[in-house]
């Protein structure tokens, strides 16, 4: 069956990524198809591959007579050659399953998990420690820096605010004064270095630690932390914490689009949050125009991806919403706290507290996220909470260094958001809604079931985003092949949304 899937494949891309002197020793269809038959066989690594050539049977087959490949040669096909369309051989797998009639690609299912970098648990670097160490270093500088033009008596005006470019020019100025006065350099024990030695070490040191930091921060970009040993990597909790202590890991946001048990796209992040990637995976998975649903999990809910599914109007989003499951609780139901516990007049647009004082409007908060989405936010407050009873359990603590008795009950409403939210709400709850969100456990969670505990897969062993991709996307080809193999045994082939027995009909 992999020989048969990759005989259908356009690999000329692959085959222009070599070059034209010479020729290649292994045709690569041929190694290709080692590849997906390694991963589907839980083989990963390219010496375990190379082994296997030597000694399978069904990997001599796939040779076609031709001896077994060195490791190197696996692994530079793997971490080179693939890196120029594995997102195609993915897009050809899944086309060839629409023109089969096994995939409709009618409704999506999309879900993420962390996977672990091939890097070091603890070679880590922290934005914020970057930054305060970059503020130490320029309030160092700013003050020592007079002093240093001072002992050595230069004519050089020295910056209210200096800057990396400042130190330069000081330094430049600094070895023209060692030059003119022939200053002999002195190292090791027994020697005492001249003041200005000790000046010109000094500002090196200064410049080398900026440059540093400036560095570090520059790979950051927007995230909170990096690894030295994978760059595009970043620190986030996994649900394999060996320590027990919630410990940080490197790692990628593996997200995950379904069809039929099908994959059918990925999106490798290096977002510790699964609301960012949403709506780049979706611009992605649109070049498949059969699709009109798709399925998301809660954490996938925010007003910005409501805002932006509404603009799509040909796919409709199923979302459950974060306080879904919390809103049938007898808990929140009875929480006077809570803004929808809360009596709301349109006409005056004001709420009423369980004592019966209003809570009136005060303006609007307007700000925008990271990718540049504009968002309003109404504040609501009462005037006067002094001596209500209810005080204590009306307004929650969130970490205000104001005593409760000097404090009033303030409201924060992105009125579209709730607006959306309720829509949402409806639209899971419908019979059609509850049946794709019950496929979504089935579907999207199966996958990484799959891919995690029976294929052993958690950890990857490139580095760099790119390449993490192309491993991902074998995996993901091993996948649909072993899923397409299981359903002819199973007879189970073209099969839609399933209906769980325990599913009520008519709902």
């Amino acid at each position: 069956m992999v020989s048969a899937v990759v005989e259908r494949m356009d690999i000329e891309k692959i085959e222009r990524s070599y070059s034209q002197d010479g020729r290649n020793e292994y045709p690569p269809r041929i190694l290709l198809k080692l590849m997906i038959y390694a991963y589907m066989r839980l083989i990963y690594s390219s010496r375990e591959i190379e082994r296997a050539c030597r000694e399978n049977i069904c990997f001599m087959y796939l040779l076609e007579e031709n001896p077994a490949p060195d490791h190197n040669t696996i692994a530079r096909f793997r971490s080179q050659h693939l890196l120029e369309c594995e997102k195609e051989l993915l897009e050809q797998f899944v086309e060839m399953l629409v023109e089969w009639g096994f995939v409709s690609l009618a409704t999506v299912f999309i879900d993420g998990t962390k996977i672990e970098a091939n890097a070091n648990r603890y070679s880590f670097v922290w934005r914020k420690s970057t930054e305060k160490k970059t503020a130490k270093l320029k309030e160092q500088i700013k003050k020592e820096l007079p002093v240093l033009k001072q002992s050595l008596a230069l004519k050089w005006h020295v910056p209210e605010t200096p800057q990396i470019h400042h130190l330069k020019k000081l330094r430049k100025n600094l070895y023209t004064k060692a030059k003119a006065e022939k200053l002999e350099w002195v190292t090791g024990k027994g020697h005492r270095k001249s003041p200005l030695q000790k000046a010109i070490e000094t500002v090196n040191a200064w410049l080398e630690k900026w440059k540093k930091y400036t560095q570090d921060l520059h790979i950051c970009g927007d995230r909170n932390s990096y690894s030295k040993t994978d760059h595009d990597a970043t620190f986030m909790h996994m649900k394999e914490d060996h320590m027990r202590n919630g410990q940080l890991k490197p790692g990628y946001n593996v997200n995950v689009a379904t069809s039929e048990e099908f994959i059918i796209g990925n999106y490798i992040s290096a977002d510790r949050n699964d609301v960012h990637t949403l709506i780049p995976f979706t611009k992605y998975l649109r070049q498949y125009n059969k699709i009109k649903q798709i399925c998301a999990d809660s954490g996938y809910e925010s007003e910005e991806n409501y805002c932006y599914f509404e603009e799509l109007k040909d796919i409709a989003l199923f979302v459950k919403p974060s306080n879904h499951e919390q809103r049938k609780t007898k808990k929140y139901r009875t929480d006077i706290s809570r803004r929808e516990n809360m009596a709301y007049n349109a006409e005056t647009d004001t709420y009423t507290c369980a004592n019966g004082k209003a809570i009136t409007f005060d303006g609007i908060k307007k700000t925008t996220s990271q990718n540049g989405f504009k968002m309003e936010t109404s504040i609501y407050s009462c005037k006067d909470c002094a001596g209500c009873p209810m005080k204590g359990k009306c307004i929650r603590a969130c970490g205000s260094k104001k005593p409760l008795e000097e404090r009033n009950k303030v409201i924060y409403v992105s009125k579209r958001f709730a607006r959306q939210r309720e829509t949402m709400e409806e639209r899971i709850s419908t019979y059609e809604g509850k049946l794709i969100r019950a496929n979504r456990s089935i579907q999207a969670e199966g996958v990484f079931a799959m891919t995690k505990e029976d294929m052993g897969f958690r950890r990857f062993l490139l580095r760099s985003a790119v390449k993490v991709e192309v491993e991902w996307t074998l995996l993901s080809l091993a996948y649909n092949v072993l899923k397409l193999h299981h359903k002819i045994q199973k007879g189970r082939l073209g099969t839609g949304l399933v209906v769980p027995t325990s599913f009520p009909a008519g709902l």
